[in-house]
């Protein structure tokens, strides 16, 4: 049985993910900063960790409860607080930048020694489409009228470093997800498409056998060419 952990999996498209892959077989751990607030989770099949992405501690905590693992789903993330430019300073850059950067790198560090060990490792980092420079400066994109700057070099930071990680990790599987302008709390429920839309390339990402793409960026779609 494929044994999974998904980060920033209480609600949203972490929690969709988790149901999806629960649904498929998958043995879930569902990371979260407070397991109080994984009663849907559990729900679900779900076992929960306690697990924050700017702590090592915690991570380490969590990892150390997980007895195996084949597939890493690195889905927690931020907004951030700084949504322009006069609203921008150093301290709002760097905590986007720690979640939904250093801590992919954190987790994933700690993960390393049991994905090592699978037949098959996987790991997927959910990025968006903001971090997409082509789409970023093509007017009628969902993308280009995004003026954050925190959210979109994070997230173009999450493409880059998926493939740095492909090519160090020849024997893995690793690509990052594009979920698209979906209905979520994160957008005040603004987008166009649903929480399963939202989740389709994440989730057939995260089922790729070893002869499946590494070092690519998908969105439900397919492929997006860098």
């Amino acid at each position: 049985m494929t044994t999974t952990l998904i980060t920033g999996a209480n609600r949203s498209l972490g929690l969709e993910t988790v149901r999806r892959l629960v649904d498929a077989g998958h043995t879930v751990y569902a990371g979260m900063r407070d397991p109080a607030s994984g009663d849907e989770a559990r729900a679900l099949g779900a076992h929960v960790v306690q697990l924050d992405v700017t702590d090592q501690d915690s991570i380490d905590a969590a990892i150390a409860t997980i007895p195996a693992l084949d597939v890493l789903v690195n889905n927690a993330g931020i907004l951030g607080t700084s949504f322009g430019v006069d609203d921008l300073d150093a301290a709002a850059m760097s905590a986007v930048l720690d979640t939904n950067v250093t801590g992919i790198v954190r987790v994933t560090q700690a993960a390393l020694p049991l994905l090592r060990v699978s037949d098959n490792p996987v790991i997927v980092n959910v990025a968006s489409g903001v971090g997409f420079a082509r789409w970023l400066t093509t007017p009628g994109h969902d993308e280009y009228p995004v003026p954050a700057v925190p959210y979109a070099a994070s997230k173009a930071a999450v493409i880059a470093l998926t493939v740095q990680y492909a090519k160090n990790l020849p024997e893995f599987r690793i690509n990052v997800s594009d979920p698209g302008y979906t209905a979520t709390e994160f957008n005040g429920f603004g987008g166009h498409q649903t929480i399963t839309e939202g989740t389709d390339a994440t989730v057939a990402l995260a089922m790729v056998g070893p002869d499946g793409p590494t070092g690519e960026f998908h969105n439900r779609d397919g492929r997006i060419e860098y």
